[in-house]
């Protein structure tokens, strides 16, 4: 006789292994929110060095700066929840390219891409405005 279980576990058979195991990919790519303030550079993080925060995975180059998002993650994390500045401020959400980047006064902001960082750079206070504007209703979204 087959049991209630195997019936409602065959599905996951159907699945390859990967999408069964698979952990969310780390917040920027893997790079160090913190290294772009410390380093004043994009830097890759190592998953050695992992912090989970508001549900998300973050890595970090070394031990100190992890120590130091863990200590106050606002002042480290990209603005719009790590979504692209330019598309935020559009009314939107995007993903980022975490080498297309700019620290405006002491907050991380980051754009889809380099095109789009120019783009961005035209008007960044209003961007920021606008983005600033935008963000509660995206958030919830």
């Amino acid at each position: 006789m087959i049991s209630r279980r195997a019936v409602l576990a065959a599905p996951l058979l159907a699945l390859p292994v990967s999408k069964l195991f698979a952990q969310a990919a780390p917040v920027l790519d893997g790079y160090d929110p913190v290294a772009y303030f410390t380093e004043g550079a994009p830097r890759r993080g190592d998953a050695a060095h992992a912090l989970d925060w508001q549900g998300q995975r973050w890595h970090f180059a070394n031990a100190e700066n992890r120590a130091a998002f863990a200590a106050d993650p606002t002042a480290y994390a990209p603005q719009y929840g790590a979504n692209c500045a330019w598309a935020a401020a559009e009314g939107y959400l995007a993903p980022v390219d975490p080498t297309a980047w700019a620290i405006v006064d002491g907050k991380l902001y980051l754009n889809f891409d380099a095109r789009i960082q120019r783009r961005w750079e035209r008007d960044i206070p209003g961007f920021i405005a606008r983005a600033d504007a935008n963000w509660p209703g995206l958030r919830n979204n």
